[in-house]
């Protein structure tokens, strides 16, 4: 840890870069030893990248590619995969000021999302928040994210509403639309849709009790121990992957367990 602090404190000296913050499953505990270190940079435009790809060089003995803001999409944004000392550590860019601006649209009840490679069920609006709330600040020169940190902590309500009204209503059109694959035997069309009705459930899950969610990965599982979520959720939720076939009864068998688990959780979250 004292290697990390260092180099967050090193990334904080970089114009434009305001804090810095330890994301992922090492912040949460929840890691594995060769679980890489993700460390968010916050930064104001304009962004030295030129003295970020010296200081990767210096930090992995080795040129390593660095992006320009914006360089791997919209939304994860940019940033730089190193090896620093046999570890892996990542810089993911974000942009503070849009930070605020969505954390503001959680206080209204509004999100979005947007579609990124890497993240299937789309990435959003909400987790930039949540990646504030849940990560460790490790360098924070001027106090900005400590402070931003205090305050999202607080799960709004409007959000809270907002996404589970949301899974309430298009979980089960999700799924009525999927009948219409299931008839044709079009696995990829009903695949598709569990994928994204479990999704939803998920987020409102999540939501219920005020719980961040980051991205999909372990989401399911994350969402099984929430006070909501019937006591086999996880595995039901996971088994209805495994049903699938080609077979139009089968995949209608797979959408009557998904039609009753989605009714289980939507009876729930409105208590």
């Amino acid at each position: 840890m004292e290697r990390l602090m260092e180099i967050a404190k090193r990334l904080a000296d970089v114009d434009g870069v305001v804090g810095v913050c330890l994301g992922g499953s090492r912040a949460r505990g929840t890691h594995q030893p060769d679980s890489d270190f993700d460390l968010g940079l916050y930064y104001r435009t304009p962004l030295d990248t030129a003295a970020l790809r010296r200081l990767a060089s210096e930090l992995t003995g080795e040129s390593v590619e660095v992006t320009e803001p914006g360089g791997w999409g919209p939304w994860v944004d940019g940033g730089a995969w190193l090896i620093v000392d046999g570890f892996r550590v990542d810089w993911i860019y974000r942009d503070l000021d849009r930070v605020h601006r969505i954390w503001d649209q959680c206080q209204e009840g509004r999100f979005e999302l947007g579609i990124q490679a890497g993240h299937p069920l789309g990435v959003y609006s909400h987790a930039y928040v949540g990646e504030v709330a849940v990560g460790r600040v490790l360098a924070d020169p001027g106090g900005e994210l400590r402070a931003l940190q205090q305050e999202t902590r607080h799960y709004p309500e409007q959000l809270r509403d907002a996404l589970i009204a949301n899974a309430r209503w298009e979980v089960p059109f999700t799924l009525a639309n999927a009948r219409k694959g299931a008839a044709r035997g079009d696995s990829f069309y009903v695949a598709g849709c569990l994928f994204r009705a479990v999704g939803l459930l998920v987020q409102g899950l999540h939501a219920h009790a005020g719980c961040w969610v980051l991205n999909e990965k372990g989401a399911v599982q994350a969402a099984g121990q929430l006070p909501a979520a019937p006591a086999d959720f996880s595995a039901r939720a996971q088994a209805l992957f495994a049903m699938l076939g080609t077979v139009p009864d089968v995949l209608s068998a797979a959408l009557d367990a998904a039609d009753a688990l989605a009714a289980e959780v939507c009876e729930r979250l409105t208590s």
